[in-house]
């Protein structure tokens, strides 16, 4: 037994070797840093859940429950911050090219940084305009109108930059990595809506600008309207990563068209139909994702397949991984032999 021990240790002493001539950024971890660590990792996981689940029963008997008032009105400061920078920066060019010439356009440029021994570091870098307050104002009062009347186009506008804002910034590296996830929350999406009821209920419960709604009575009633219909941002911003994935794949294989970014949204488009219409008919919520995955998925998968691009489609990568320098693996295998 001491001698097996003893082997298990020269083999870890040897990774740890071996690991420490590969690389140079990483101080080699010894056996009892490892132990520590993992170790450590190990008591607090099980420290929430053990206190956690004792007072989980505490609270359960005393029945105490967070209002839903209490909970809008955080979730209402919270997306009044963040909707007002994401409508920002979305319409920072355009409210800029509106600024009247009698404003100026004053740079500035925000820095924070921190002095130490071992050299300054830079919180905060940040370069903007006077016609960037001016846009920041204005959003802010889009934002100050959300609050005070929860309008509906309040939401929207704060939806919409959201989701543009998502699939912009929200970057799939491949298309495995993009199929694994819409798969995984297809069957999510399904169990959640047919399953049970908690999607529908938040989605009809909170009011926070995570869905896109629209009156159905704005003929009748104009924009006093309160009969909605609704999509979650979800539904929007998970496909659009992906399609957004396919326009630079296009743009990768340099031809004349986005041949696959086209198809998939005109697919994309055909899904939120047959979602609108599957509602209506059997007069239920429907899991938006049950209809725009296969579409989503399907129609660039087909297009690979009948153009031949399906191992192209499926090696592209936006960033890919370094390569191991083929003459240092060289040089290690003759190292080896000798």
């Amino acid at each position: 037994m001491a001698d097996t021990v003893q082997d298990l240790l020269q083999n870890v002493k040897e990774n740890l070797t071996e690991n420490a001539t590969n690389t140079t950024s990483k101080i080699p971890a010894t056996p009892e840093g490892m132990a520590v660590a993992y170790g450590s990792l190990v008591i607090m996981a099980l420290f929430p859940i053990f206190f956690g689940s004792f007072r989980s029963v505490k609270h359960h008997k005393e029945q105490k429950i967070f209002s839903k008032e209490y909970i809008n009105m955080l979730l209402t400061g919270y997306f009044f911050f963040l909707g007002v920078l994401a409508l920002s920066h979305l319409l920072s060019p355009v409210i800029s090219s509106l600024v009247p010439a009698a404003i100026p356009n004053i740079p500035f440029h925000l820095h924070f940084k921190q002095g130490g021994p071992e050299g300054d570091v830079d919180l905060i870098d940040y370069h903007f305009s006077s016609h960037d307050i001016v846009c920041l104002v204005c959003c802010s009062l889009v934002g100050a109108w959300y609050i005070i009347k929860k309008h509906w186009i309040a939401n929207n506008l704060f939806g919409l930059a959201f989701a543009i804002n998502g699939v912009e910034l929200l970057n799939l590296n491949n298309v495995v990595t993009g199929c694994i996830l819409l798969i995984g929350l297809f069957f999510y999406d399904v169990f959640w809506v047919f399953g049970t009821d908690v999607m529908v209920t938040v989605a009809k419960s909170f009011e926070a600008p995570i869905k896109l709604v629209f009156p159905q009575d704005l003929l009748e009633q104009g924009l006093s309207a309160n009969n909605f219909a609704m999509l979650g941002l979800g539904d929007i911003v998970i496909p659009g990563i992906f399609i957004a994935l396919l326009l630079r794949f296009d743009t990768s294989l340099k031809r004349s068209t986005n041949m696959y970014f086209n198809v998939t949204f005109g697919a994309y488009f055909l899904g939120l139909m047959a979602t609108i219409l599957i509602m209506h008919l059997f007069k239920h919520a429907q899991p938006a994702l049950l209809y725009l995955v296969p579409a989503c998925l399907g129609a660039p998968l087909g297009v690979a397949l009948l153009r031949g691009d399906i191992k192209a489609l499926f090696q592209y990568e936006d960033h890919p991984a370094e390569k191991p320098d083929t003459a240092a693996e060289v040089t290690q295998d003759s190292k080896k032999d000798k």
